[in-house]
């Protein structure tokens, strides 16, 4: 993989996006709700889902909710919580996804030119003066290249099998 140790981050998006290349892309989706209609989820363009990123053609957003659309079907439930998953599924699959299709949901834009001017943006920030990730939520930061490298090369393994 030839994602370099160091440098700016659109360097080191740029190079994720060439070692990506092989692998597919998921979709980004965006929530509607027409005037008369129920609520749906559009396609609003693909990215590869890269952990904590998902990384598009031209921008990198932070995940947020992953769904796999699935047709509506009535069935009772255990859980209000089981009945509000099934419903977002639904969203998707009335917003024109396939059934079983990866659908990002939520995600935000990451601003890259913040956190090289030393802020933070989403799950990136510079640390030390070394472009980091936070991982989860609970997680602690560590240097963007290492994490790019170590995610790329499980997708790439993945996508071989």
């Amino acid at each position: 993989m030839s994602i370099p140790a160091s440098g700016s981050l659109d360097a080191l998006f740029a190079s994720a996006r060439v070692a990506l290349a092989a692998v597919p892309q998921e979709a980004l989706g965006r929530e509607k709700t027409p005037r008369w209609r129920t609520p749906r989820i559009v396609r609003a363009g693909s990215a590869w889902h890269v952990g904590a990123l998902l990384i598009g053609d031209d921008a990198v957003f932070a995940t947020a909710e992953v769904l796999r659309a699935a047709a509506p079907v009535r069935r009772g439930y255990a859980a209000e919580s089981a009945r509000a998953r099934a419903e977002r599924r639904a969203e998707a699959s009335r917003g024109g996804f396939a059934d079983g299709e990866t659908v990002h949901v939520g995600w935000t834009p990451v601003d890259l030119a913040a956190v090289e001017a030393g802020g933070s943006s989403g799950p990136l920030a510079l640390v030390g003066g070394v472009p980091s990730v936070r991982w989860s939520q609970a997680g602690g930061f560590m240097p963007l290249a290492g994490y790019l490298r170590e995610r790329i090369d499980l997708l790439i393994a993945m996508a071989e099998h």
